[in-house]
């Protein structure tokens, strides 16, 4: 009868061994996905810094365009000397 409950005992150490050894792996992958997620997360959050930051050069350069092509500069002169024209009139 002792040579049943020995083998059993093996049986059992075997399979804590396989089961320890599943563990080990499973705490690693789960390691490795987080490495994954967190690396894809800081990828995501670098492309929006650089949309936001090329929706700003573009709205900049549009205002810059059109305060070009609207001839601003000479609108501006026009009513500095209707502003200074009502300042003298005091």
């Amino acid at each position: 009868m002792p040579e049943p409950e020995s083998h059993t005992l093996r049986l059992l150490r075997e399979i804590r061994s396989q089961g320890e050894d599943t563990r080990k792996s499973v705490e690693g992958l789960r390691k490795d996905f987080d490495d994954l997620r967190n690396d894809t997360v800081q990828g995501f959050q670098h492309l929006g810094e650089r949309i936001e930051h090329l929706s700003r050069l573009v709205t900049g350069e549009s205002v810059l365009g059109r305060y070009a092509a609207a001839n601003v500069d000479e609108r501006l002169e026009t009513l500095e000397r209707r502003v200074s024209a009502l300042e003298e009139r005091r």
